[in-house]
């Protein structure tokens, strides 16, 4: 849980730090810190998509929208991890 906690202060490096550090000691971890990752590769690319259909002005509710579901999609996971359940991020590309 501590590793979606830590996303919402810095975004990369903390969930980073902690998956690298922990995720030889259990497979909870493991998942959790790939998926994260995921999430993260995922929406910063949707996100550079949105900037970029900005000038069309469609990007603006796109942005707007990522970032809502942004959001709510990892205070869902971190309640998922506290609770001991594995959590898939829907629409992510899983690349780890």
């Amino acid at each position: 849980m501590l590793i979606y906690l830590i996303s919402f202060f810095t975004a990369f490096l903390g969930p980073l730090i902690i998956w690298l550090m922990k995720k030889n000691d259990s497979t909870f971890i493991d998942h959790h810190g790939r998926e994260y990752l995921n999430f993260f590769i995922s929406y910063t690319v949707y996100g550079i998509i949105s900037a970029i259909l900005i000038i069309v002005l469609v990007g603006i509710a796109l942005a707007s929208i990522l970032g809502i579901a942004a959001f709510v999609f990892t205070v869902i996971a971190a309640i998922k991890a506290f609770g001991g359940e594995y959590y898939r991020f829907p629409l992510i590309f899983r690349l780890l």
